[in-house]
């Protein structure tokens, strides 16, 4: 199928729930004019459709290929990813000092959501590289900054995290690759890596010129736990005083995932030190891992909410596309009993409407949320708090919306959407990994409960919460639940025990994602005054956000009903 970039409705987020306006009048996100806003957002939708989005069944049919140490790209992926980097789309939000255009992270947004509405698989490539640039800025000295970012921000170099190892999984804590200090030779003042992690996407491929591995390890005599956490850089080649490549460090793939979707990512079981002979660079301080590793988390959940976004507008157009040229039945009631394009039975137009609400809301979270994240860039603490407790929502709730949309979308095919040819399963193998990695969205859930709800003593949330009901006197539905998340949310703040916070988090957390979506959609509808959003945000008032406020009290059910079973009796 054709590829369709949203530009339209990107547009109408990023001015509206962004609100690029108010960012381009501070000094540093001057150029942000909004002639330069729309040929951004304009250029990268022509890019994408052109150069990506005709990748797409490739990437999903050949894969990216491992062998003796080496991942290849399918044939165009290499071409495609040059032409990517020669156009400046990487550089976007990179630091001016090191080369970077140094616009909004909106726009940076805008650009990795179009190319992964064309291509989910390819843009993880440069989506992990942005978290190694964002820790390096935080966290790297001014020599490290000075070599790793002008490459880095370019896109010339691509970057990962390297958290995972196979016996510790999300607990972060129980890792074991260690980093040895070498205190003579050339290498003096540096450290030796040994080590194995797991889950490495784009850990090794043959689009950039080098890969920049950040990596989690422990010293010796470090704490136990994440206090003992380090964190280092280690590239694939060496990197010389002149900036030049030097020698392929003491670092191989060996091997790659069989993966249920994304199969133009290789996912990478990656090996440090088999020689001895692993080099990094520590970023930071001793034990100061974890601060970095929270740093790159933070961008890439909020890239990952926003792959939900992008494989729901990706599985919405080809289902819209199947269900306009599908001829089967007449329409029920009719006079005319002529079969009739699906889209006008009333289940499919059902299907159809809900996975545009769906994804036309949680792009609006998505614009909000980065929106926010500009203005606590610029300074702005209230803004940077509000968008750290964006973040779960955003993540969690955005994912399980790609989920459940590309799910759809099959359905609306009918048996033709179980047939690999049709393309239509390959969004939701595709979907399915988002809300896992990064976080499962249990986890992203559970953050929000135990740590952004504590902050300002729950005042934080109260204040969204409380802005959103105001605002929305006019939407009853969407003020009502607002008022049911802060009512959620104060009972967790001052009456649930630990368990039972943790028992309804993920109902909570949809219902505070869905509260600042409708919010958004409602915002957009009335500075638009287009009766398509129109239309759509009324359908999401009244069918989406009622579901949403009856998940109270599955948040308020405590956790007794789940230990009513001991865990013998549960898995028997």
């Amino acid at each position: 199928m054709t590829f369709t970039p949203p530009t339209a409705d990107q547009l109408l987020a990023i001015r509206v729930s962004a609100g690029i306006d108010e960012l381009a009048q501070s000094e540093r996100f001057a150029a942000a004019t909004p002639d330069l806003v729309e040929a951004i957002v304009e250029g990268i939708g022509a890019f994408a459709a052109g150069e990506w989005a005709p990748l797409h069944r490739a990437g999903d049919q050949i894969g990216a290929k491992w062998r003796d140490g080496e991942v290849t790209l399918p044939p165009g992926y290499v071409d495609a990813y040059k032409a990517f980097v020669e156009q400046g789309w990487n550089s976007i939000a990179g630091s001016t000092e090191f080369g970077g255009q140094g616009l909004p992270f909106t726009l940076a947004t805008a650009t990795l959501e179009t190319l992964g509405a064309a291509n989910m698989g390819f843009t993880l490539l440069p989506m992990l590289t942005v978290g190694a640039i964002e820790a390096l800025e935080h966290h790297g000295s001014d020599a490290q900054k000075a070599m790793y970012l002008p490459k880095l921000i370019s896109g010339e170099w691509s970057g990962t995290m390297n958290l995972t190892e196979p016996q510790a999984g999300s607990d972060v804590g129980a890792l074991r690759t260690t980093a040895t200090p070498i205190t003579e030779g050339p290498h003096a003042g540096k450290w030796r890596i040994a080590g194995t992690k797991i889950y490495i996407t784009f850990g090794e491929h043959d689009a950039a010129d080098n890969v920049v591995h950040l990596v989690l390890a422990r010293t010796p005599g470090a704490p136990e736990g994440s206090r003992g956490i380090s964190l280092f850089i280690v590239p694939k080649f060496h990197v010389e005083q002149d900036g030049s490549l030097g020698a392929r460090n003491d670092v191989r793939c060996v091997s790659i995932e069989h993966k249920l979707g994304i199969h133009a990512s290789p996912t990478c079981v990656m090996s440090y030190g088999d020689d001895g002979e692993c080099i990094g660079e520590m970023v930071g301080h001793e034990n100061g891992g974890l601060r970095a590793m929270f740093t790159m988390m933070n961008s890439a959940r909020i890239n990952v909410g926003s792959q939900g976004v992008q494989i729901a507008e990706r599985a919405f157009q080809q289902a819209r596309a199947y269900a306009r040229d599908r001829v089967q039945s007449a329409r029920a009631g009719s006079a005319d009993k002529a079969p009739v394009a699906i889209i006008e039975h009333p289940d499919v137009r059902r299907m159809l409407m809900r996975m545009r609400a769906l994804t036309e809301g949680s792009r609006a979270l998505l614009y909000y949320t980065a929106g926010q994240v500009d203005r606590g860039a610029l300074g702005n603490e209230a803004a940077q708090k509000r968008a750290e407790l964006l973040v779960p929502m955003l993540k969690a709730w955005g994912t399980d919306i790609g989920c459940e949309v590309a799910s759809l979308g099959i359905q609306v095919h009918g048996g033709m959407g179980f047939i690999e040819e049709t393309g239509a399963a390959q969004h939701l193998r595709d979907s399915r990994i988002a809300p896992i990695y990064e976080g499962t969205n249990g986890i992203q859930a559970a953050d929000l409960v135990t740590r952004k709800l504590g902050y300002e003593n729950g005042g934080v949330l109260q204040a969204l919460m409380a802005e959103i009901a105001s605002e929305m006197e006019d939407v009853p539905e969407v003020a009502a639940l607002a008022r049911d998340a802060a009512a959620i949310g104060q009972w967790m703040s001052t009456t649930a025990s630990l368990d039972d916070k943790l028992a309804g988090s993920v109902p909570f957390t949809t219902m505070c994602a869905v509260a600042v979506a409708g919010w958004q959609l409602a915002r957009q509808s009335r500075a638009s005054d287009l009766h398509g959003k129109i239309a759509v945000t009324k359908f999401f008032n009244r069918v989406i956000v009622p579901e949403a406020r009856g998940l109270g009290s599955s948040a308020m059910a405590g956790a007794a009903l789940l230990y009513d079973l001991d865990s013998e009796a549960l898995a028997g």
